[in-house]
């Protein structure tokens, strides 16, 4: 049954669970994840439809591999999230499958699972739980704290930035909302991550917008 909402692996057998995994199939797991987020990082940089589900379709299938692999890396199953959630918003920030995103937050509870410090992951669970409804699992307040803690921990981060300013500016909180999304546009210049430039521009003049309009209104009650 389809729902909208903003934003937003086959089981190995149970013998195999207690068996040690060879080195050269975490190494193999390890090469499968890093193709599988290039795969997600090349869907979401490209701008035609087709080659963006390409990219994610194809991710997909190599962060399952991944996972069939070593069922133990935390960045094999990130990486599955990361394909199957952009799947789920390619037509922008709604998800249209009760299943698809059951399945993409069960990967991403089961990276953190496995790596409570995974700051992707930690970054991505922040943004969701500031995003989804109440009755979906949303949750600002604990949203909010780890998005927090990823921003003390990781400098480069961009994501963590941005969501932490647009609920900063519906808070009336404008003037960290705007060092926040300066931060976070300069941070994505300097490391050249391309897909975040746009938003970030978006989202500082979002910001600096309602600041001044709430500046104006406070010089001028009615």
């Amino acid at each position: 049954m389809p729902i909208n909402m903003r934003i937003m692996v086959s089981l190995a057998a149970v013998a195999l669970a207690f068996q040690p995994v060879s080195a050269s199939a975490e190494g193999t797991a390890k090469e499968l994840a890093k193709r599988a987020l290039h795969a997600c990082e090349q869907g979401r940089s490209a701008t035609d439809r087709h080659v963006r589900l390409a990219h994610f379709q194809d991710g997909q299938a190599l962060a399952e591999q991944a996972v069939s692999s070593d069922d133990q890396s935390a960045d094999a199953h990130f990486a599955l999230f990361c394909n199957l959630g952009e799947q789920l918003r390619l037509d922008g920030e709604s998800v249209t499958s009760v299943f698809g995103f059951r399945k993409m937050m069960s990967e991403l509870d089961r990276t953190l699972e496995l790596d409570p410090s995974h700051i992707d992951a930690i970054s991505a669970k922040g943004t969701l739980l500031v995003k989804l409804p109440g009755l979906m699992g949303g949750d600002v307040e604990k949203g909010e704290q780890l998005l927090q803690q990823v921003v003390s921990q990781a400098p480069k981060s961009v994501n963590a930035r941005l969501v932490l300013a647009k609920v900063r500016c519906e808070r009336g909180h404008h003037h960290e909302a705007m060092m926040l999304a300066s931060d976070a546009l300069a941070i994505a210049k300097k490391h050249k991550k391309a897909t975040f430039i746009p938003e970030a521009s978006a989202v500082l003049e979002h910001v600096r917008t309602k600041g001044i309009k709430a500046t104006t209104a406070s010089y001028n009650p009615r």
